[in-house]
């Protein structure tokens, strides 16, 4: 009888890349830096293969909504998330919504399936839904309603996120120990939202989850129940 920690071995080893045509993935994130914290590692270890990624952000961390003349979003954070994206070698893309001010009606998902659809996914990565913050919460959504009403084409894959996600319980896990430097100095490029603080944080879940797979340093993901698996990188 094998333990439990083959087991969690065999859970951790399973989803890897079961082929080799190139993948486009993207990554949602609710803010600049969301992706980056939370899957910044599978992201490298993606582009290091070849595959095309996107990490497409619901807005540009405005202060205000609309944002204001100078507004950090559109000054500083978007060239934040600019810079983290050419350290993973991953294409930026914003959703055009306002950082706390996430709207979910018809318009707003009709509007985000359409961005969503025209990068013609393989994989998506989003927000586990049970997060404490709303634009987590509403990026997720209009994620999952694009999985659905599309045919449910692309594989989905659920993250999670420091401090905000809770009751999150992964089956899958990439081991990210080999490229830990690019994500930190992806993280570290969103200068203005003190990394100092929450990539220390981050990195506790990935030594975490590093324990539960067998690795050194884990990120962690649960895909929907009704998704394609084996994409993993």
């Amino acid at each position: 009888m094998g333990t439990r920690r083959d087991f969690l071995l065999g859970l951790a080893a399973a989803p890897l890349l079961a082929q080799t045509a190139k993948l486009k993935v993207v990554v949602t994130g609710g803010h600049p830096g969301d992706p980056e914290y939370g899957c910044g590692g599978t992201v490298a270890r993606y582009t290091d293969r070849g595959h095309e990624v996107v990490l497409l952000y619901l807005n540009h961390g405005e202060k205000s909504c609309p944002a204001s003349a100078g507004d950090p979003g559109s000054t500083v954070r978007t060239a934040e998330a600019q810079q983290a994206c050419r350290i993973l070698r991953a294409r930026a893309l914003f959703a055009g919504q306002c950082d706390g001010h996430a709207v979910l009606d018809n318009a707003h998902y009709d509007d985000f399936r359409k961005v969503l659809e025209a990068e013609q996914p393989d994989v998506v990565f989003t927000h586990w839904p049970v997060d404490q913050h709303r634009d987590h919460v509403a990026i997720s959504s209009l994620v999952h309603d694009t999985f659905l009403r599309g045919g449910k084409k692309f594989a989905l894959y659920y993250y999670e996120v420091g401090e905000d996600t809770f009751m999150f319980s992964p089956t899958e896990y990439v081991d990210i120990s080999s490229v830990e430097p690019r994500l930190r100095a992806a993280c570290y490029a969103h200068a203005s939202q003190t990394p100092d603080r929450f990539y220390p944080e981050q990195m506790r879940i990935s030594r975490f989850r590093g324990d539960e797979s067998g690795y050194l340093l884990a990120e962690a993901f649960l895909p929907h129940i009704r998704s394609r698996r084996n994409l993993l990188p």
